[in-house]
């Protein structure tokens, strides 16, 4: 099976398979997944397997059980993986340097202000030399990549800082895929 539809059909009988959609951990996730079902049941093919814990309750409870240790395990990675990213922002935060204490915000406030100066600066700029635009529209567009890179960046930092604090407060983080599934059942 490919890994999200794996997860997909495993995780209609393992409800917390479906957290790892989307994720990084996916195809990992997936692959002892399936790696179980087949174990489980005894059976060669992937569907065969599906379709045996689907038919059999007792199968099904044992897969359940042999998944929860999978899925600890995955829990305790990220864990570990978040501790050490909070460790280092800790010591970053610490730290006697500013530099180093204050280079993530630096970062995001250079970046508003960049944007901010090159949107003015083209503004001023066509509306001075109407004759240029188009060559400066083009030559904003040629930066594209390089605000794409940094908007990612920003964007990232942003994700990371709101989810922290929403975790602070208890609350549940959506995964990526959760996240973009809520934008369309809106529509």
């Amino acid at each position: 099976m490919i890994p999200v539809p794996a997860l997909m059909a495993l995780g209609q009988l393992v409800p917390g398979l479906l957290r790892w959609v989307g994720s990084d951990k996916a195809a990992d996730v997936a692959d002892q997944a399936v790696a179980v079902a087949r174990q489980v049941t005894g059976a060669d093919d992937d569907n065969a397997a599906l379709a045996a814990l689907q038919s059999s309750p007792e199968l099904l409870l044992q897969y359940q059980q042999a998944m929860n240790t999978v899925l600890l395990a995955q829990l305790d990675a990220e864990c570990r993986q978040l501790e050490s990213v909070n460790a280092t922002m800790r010591s970053e935060a610490a730290s006697a340097d500013p530099y180093v204490r204050r280079a993530r915000p630096t970062f995001l406030y250079a970046m508003a202000l960049t944007w901010t100066a090159q949107t003015l600066g083209l503004i001023a700029a066509v509306l001075l030399q109407p004759s240029l635009g188009a060559a400066l529209l083009q030559a904003a567009a040629d930066l594209t990549t390089l605000w794409g890179i940094a908007l990612t960046v920003v964007g990232v930092a942003v994700k990371a800082r709101s989810d922290d604090k929403a975790r602070a407060l208890g609350q549940d983080v959506p995964t990526a895929l959760q996240s973009v599934s809520q934008v369309f059942k809106r529509r």
